[in-house]
């Protein structure tokens, strides 16, 4: 099972669009009158949350060296270095065990250095550790003034990754519907779901209630520390914005210079995240048929009648595998991501309806980090871990076939997937959720930058706007994006990279409401 809700798909990010600007715009020079700026990076008093922190924690000394390359990640180049940090595995016991996290830097160029600028993009269950090397070429007019830092949050990767099942186990449960449509379908739905918790369990053992948005924004605050900023600088995408919000609601003195980009909706709870996506999706998909000349209903029907055909006779693929509906769907959602990827998407369609189901499992096997070999990535495992200690919402089987009909009325082709989602994702998890909707409000921050797409699919646009208003007054910026795919920055608009560099580099605040198109 693949979830799409909050996964940062960055591999196919990076829409090729050019846009200019409209609204309100700045000149490029520090603290324009009229516009905030945020606060200076001086001292302040300890928060509540971290005064009791012992000195073994707070003064660590850092062993950067060399990194090493792993099978998933190759030796970054000489400018990057990693190291590990101990955290607390639990938070409420500061001085009791310890877990190691994988951190990875590169140095700033310039002399006129601001501080550390901390990653994470996305997941949750995303690796910064092997992402952000490869997204320094996006970010290398930040290096000027900030050593460029990432890490692997608890649960992931280096940092104590939690792997639930085997290679072989994972194959074997894409051929489980998750859009069950019998009760022997759903009763191995439920009981798969059921399978992969207990094997997070023995996975991850007292880790498994450790590993929350929370637990990793105040791992955030112990970095700002030890690596001896002031203010906690940061850039957040997808998942990561969520992560930002909570760590800003927590320490709202140490926020420094902060953007999230590719908002999460705080507001919605864990069917709100599915109805949100879904309709993001289908936007994206509307949007898609419109650029081949298609009319977005009807092009809707057609595929939704082919997800139906597979549903009934999986498609053959050139690999011996057979294309399932729910790897179907998931091959059409990578494409969805970024619009260059629109013409792949167009190819692997055309060739499914002519019986040949082999360029959307490629695309599936890519979202799902299979390679050639069979073997699978741990994201999403680590994603699941993570999201289900977060969300408290457990929605049961008949709720959920309850609300069926809403989420495909949003969409036929997406609504029945996420809809069965909301009840597979944390069925019978072996720990309980923590909240409802994530606590971000941060009165008293310095001016946090809110990045909207108004295409993006996965964290749709009206996210950007609420995440603004429950940060609080003066505190969440906004700043829209009017293009596609999942973020803004780095994606070919200068507006937006411009409007960011400036923030993060000179401290220039734009105009809460302005729009890059």
């Amino acid at each position: 099972m693949a979830r799409f809700v909050r996964l940062a798909a960055l591999g196919t990010a990076a829409a090729l669009l050019v846009g200019g600007c409209g609204g309100a715009s700045d000149d490029g020079k520090d603290d324009k009158a009229g516009e905030r700026s945020p606060t200076a990076a001086q001292p302040t008093g300890a928060s509540p949350a971290t005064a009791a922190l012992p000195a073994s924690l707070t003064g660590q000394k850092l062993d950067w060296r060399r990194c090493r390359g792993t099978a998933d990640s190759p030796v970054p180049g000489h400018a990057w270095q990693c190291t590990t940090l101990k955290a607390p595995l639990d938070w409420s016991r500061p001085d009791g065990p310890t877990i190691d996290l994988a951190l990875v830097r590169t140095k700033a160029r310039g002399g006129d250095r601001i501080g550390s600028l901390l990653f994470n993009f996305g997941g949750p269950g995303g690796s910064g550790v092997s992402a952000l090397p490869g997204f320094a070429s996006t970010v290398s007019s930040l290096r000027e003034r900030y050593d460029l830092v990432s890490w692997d949050p608890r649960g992931v990767g280096a940092s104590e990754g939690v792997r639930c099942r085997s290679d072989k186990k994972i194959q074997a449960a894409e051929a489980i519907d998750a859009t069950p449509d019998t009760p022997a379908e759903e009763q191995a739905y439920l009981a798969d779901a059921t399978d992969f918790g207990e094997g997070c369990r023995k996975a991850a053992g007292p880790l498994l209630e450790h590993v929350s948005t929370t637990d990793t924004a105040r791992d955030m605050d112990l970095m700002r520390q030890v690596l001896g900023d002031a203010k906690t600088h940061y850039f957040g995408m997808s998942y990561g914005t969520e992560l930002g919000g909570v760590y800003a609601h927590l320490f709202p003195q140490h926020v420094g210079r902060v953007v999230l980009d590719a908002v999460v909706d705080p507001t919605a709870d864990t069917v709100g995240h599915a109805e949100n996506q879904t309709r993001g999706f289908q936007r994206a998909l509307d949007d898609y048929l419109k650029s081949t000349g298609q009319d977005p209903e009807k092009g809707t029907r057609k595929i939704a009648a082919l997800l139906d055909r597979i549903d009934a006779h999986p498609l053959p693929t050139s690999s011996g595998r057979e294309l399932t509906q729910t790897l179907a769907v998931t091959g059409i959602v990578l494409p969805l991501y970024s619009e260059s990827g629109w013409p792949t998407l167009t190819s692997a369609l055309d060739a499914a309806e002519e019986g040949d189901g082999s360029e959307l499992l490629e695309l599936a096997d890519s979202y799902n980090e299979r390679d050639p070999s069979g073997k699978y990535g741990t994201t999403t495992h680590s994603q699941r871990v993570i999201s289900c200690l977060d969300d408290k919402q457990r929605p049961t089987l008949r709720e959920t076939k309850a609300s069926l009909a809403r989420f495909e009325k949003i969409s036929p082709v997406f609504g029945d997937f996420l809809g069965w989602d909301t009840a597979g994702w944390c069925h019978d998890w072996p720990v309980a959720g923590q909240f409802d909707t994530p606590e971000v409000s941060a009165p008293g921050a310095a001016p946090v930058l809110l990045v909207g797409n108004t295409g993006d699919p996965a964290t749709p646009y009206e996210g950007a706007r609420r995440m603004a208003d429950e940060l609080g007054k003066g505190v969440g910026v906004l700043l829209t994006w009017k293009g596609e795919g999942h973020g803004a920055y780095g994606s070919g608009s200068s507006c937006v990279d411009a409007t960011v560099d400036a923030y993060l580099l000179k401290g220039t605040v734009p105009k809460d409401g302005k729009v890059c198109s």
